[in-house]
């Protein structure tokens, strides 16, 4: 009998645990490779690596779990061993600090969860994870349940306003890093697609995760901006990109969500790992190109040829009937982004070349890793592009602006002014790490 249970108890392995596995697998096996040189005479290396060993394999239960219970015990092991991670040796004061802050924050996620869970297991009479969502009770209760498990979700994601844990965890080694936003940070976005049907049934809470993602992909993205230090940036940077994240699971469109998913995890993973060769870089003296008419427009360009060649890879439209539109636009920012990083002054032929082919490849890319990930879940039924309406239209305006406020240097035209001088402290202020966590003193550096 005990025998059964454990095998039903990990009955829901379906390929989105095969999918966020094989990204496990890939993030642990390169960070314990960069720990062994990155952490050679430290005393403690022999422990990080057994932790990070064992936070990979707790990891892979919450995946692969069907049992809520089994779920709830690997969510909470897995946070465990990364707040013993973030401590490392517990001799320093800041770092002993950041931990136990991430320690209170997923304390709360765990209760929201538990909470959550409980609720729609009882209304489902089950507490297996895949027949609750075959279940999908419209009951109050459940709703309820669904707004907990939502607030969890962005308490491991580090969304506003559970972001602190985040920006006050740069203490930890830097594979730990690595791996705390190339994984753990991941886990909300998992649980929510994991439960996708329940969340594509209710509009309401989709438009709450949309309006969450947003606040969370506004603040952080802008955060980013401001920051002195390279592992800070890249922490707003992770607060931004799970701001898309939600964004994206808001506009029902779950699949694009598990890609975005990958490709941070992957990304934020490499430049945690290389970060340490900053210190070696020369900084470039040229001019980036002011935000001529022309350079606008070879920009949009470029970024038209990405956004045509997402939709046609992706297979996800262009029109604005839906919120599978908004994608197409997200490809055409990042696009015509990258095009302004290619079209420096001068603005040759060769350079208007190569930034049109660079969108369109990027666009091409992208869509061919949405069209993939969505092939692969389709069992789960997880991606419904929801209905146009003035709250996802709202949105993406402001997304919109802000990064064209961005890239005509608004910023630059607004600085001497009051209220944007205050902005910018308010603004810096918070995204300051928690004061407990800084070290202050040189001698107060024990590690």
């Amino acid at each position: 009998m005990f025998h059964e249970n454990w095998q039903n108890a990990f009955s829901g392995a379906d390929r989105l645990s095969w999918v966020m596995a094989a990204l496990i697998v890939f993030v642990v096996a390169n960070v314990l490779a960069f720990s062994r040189r990155y952490l050679a005479g430290d005393r403690n290396a022999r422990g990080h690596r057994r932790d990070v060993l064992l936070l990979g394999a707790s990891v892979l239960v919450l995946v692969f779990a069907d049992h809520v219970l089994v779920l709830l015990a690997a969510w909470v092991a897995a946070d465990l061993l990364l707040v013993r991670l973030m401590i490392h040796g517990g001799r320093w004061a800041a770092a002993r600090n950041a931990g136990l802050l991430a320690l209170r924050t997923f304390g709360i996620g765990f209760l929201l969860l538990g909470g959550g869970l409980g609720l729609l297991a009882v209304g489902s009479g089950t507490s297996s994870v895949r027949d609750i969502v075959a279940a999908a009770s419209g009951s109050p209760a459940a709703s309820v349940g669904l707004v907990l498990i939502a607030l969890a979700a962005m308490t491991q994601s580090a969304a506003w306003p559970f972001h602190r844990w985040l920006l006050s965890s740069l203490n930890s080694p830097t594979p730990v890093s690595a791996l705390m936003h190339a994984g753990l940070v991941n886990g909300g976005g998992f649980l929510l697609v994991r439960l996708a049907p329940l969340y594509l049934a209710r509009p309401a809470l989709l438009h709450g995760l949309f309006v969450a993602g947003l606040v969370t992909a506004t603040v952080g993205t802008f955060w980013k901006l401001l920051q002195p230090d390279v592992k800070r940036m890249l922490a707003c940077s992770t607060m931004g990109q799970m701001g898309f994240m939600l964004m994206q699971c808001g506009m029902g469109l779950f699949g694009p969500a598990v890609s975005h998913l990958c490709w941070h995890g992957l990304f934020k993973a490499y430049l945690f790992l290389n970060s340490g060769s900053v210190v070696r870089e020369k900084h470039r003296s040229e001019s980036t190109g002011a935000p001529t008419p022309a350079r606008l427009v070879a920009a949009g360009l470029a970024g038209v040829l990405g956004a045509l060649a997402f939709s046609s890879a992706s297979g996800i439209g262009a029109g604005l009937r839906n919120t599978g539109g908004l994608m197409a636009g997200l490809a055409f920012l990042a696009a015509a982004q990258l095009a302004f990083g290619l079209l420096r002054a001068p603005m040759t032929p060769l350079r208007l070349f190569a930034a049109s082919l660079v969108g369109a490849g990027a666009g091409i890319l992208y869509g061919l890793s949405v069209r993939l990930v969505e092939a692969i879940l389709a069992p789960m039924h997880a991606t419904q592009a929801q209905p146009m309406d003035a709250l996802y239209a709202a949105g993406f305006a402001i997304v919109v602006l802000g990064w064209l406020a961005r890239n005509l240097n608004l910023p630059g035209r607004l600085e001497a002014r009051a209220a944007w001088k205050r902005l910018y402290v308010a603004a810096l202020n918070g995204s300051r790490p928690a004061p407990r966590t800084v070290t202050a003193v040189r001698t107060s550096y024990q590690y």
